[in-house]
């Protein structure tokens, strides 16, 4: 039960949004292992419309510096890898490989750009969900952003549209120093309705 207790602290209870971090590397090796995790998290007819742009170098980030608020540059510069989360628009051509025995998934999707749209949406955001939580449980911390130029994002990383993004995810070893006061939560009878 300790271990179980260690790990929800770690992943829930303790775990924080950091505005700075310190000088340590994320290695590609330790980003692959926390994909190898996030990507046994269901989603709906496993569609894994996640995907990921990882940014690791200061020539990749400041490709991202233009569409970025003020507000953001500096945590972005700090952060040791950042990934740009965006979804799959034709998640569905690979529903012959992730969803073998429903031979008609693929055709679903293509023939209903709307229901295709809506299953992209929820289960890109969903899918990285699990990558931010795989990610605390194995010792980073995560900062997602929102506040950027998605327009801008999508043309200088993604032209051909296939990809767009969703959110911006700092990834590394949070700098203690730059924490706020944890932020008051929402309570239970507050977010819930039991019928």
């Amino acid at each position: 039960m300790t271990e179980s207790n260690d790990l929800l602290d770690r992943v829930f209870r303790h775990a924080r949004t950091p505005n700075g971090f310190i000088d340590k590397p994320v290695s590609i090796e330790l980003l692959r292992e926390i994909y190898e995790l996030t990507k046994m998290g269901p989603t709906s007819m496993n569609t894994q419309p996640t995907r990921y742009v990882f940014l690791t170098t200061e020539a990749a980030k400041a490709r991202l510096m233009p569409a970025l608020m003020p507000g953001n540059v500096q945590k972005v510069r700090q952060a040791p890898v950042v990934a740009i989360v965006a979804t799959d628009t034709r998640f569905y051509e690979f529903m012959p490989q992730v969803f073998p025995h429903n031979p008609n998934a693929q055709a679903m999707f293509e023939g209903n750009p709307a229901l295709a749209t809506g299953t992209a949406t929820r289960n890109g955001t969903l899918g990285s969900a699990y990558f931010m939580v795989a990610a605390r449980a194995l010792g980073l911390d995560c900062g997602p952003m929102s506040g950027f130029d998605a327009a801008k994002v999508n043309a200088e990383f993604f032209p051909d549209g296939r990809w767009q993004v969703n959110y911006l995810l700092n990834l590394g070893h949070g700098d203690p120093a730059g924490l706020f006061e944890r932020s008051p939560r929402l309570g239970f009878d507050q977010v819930s309705v039991l019928l």
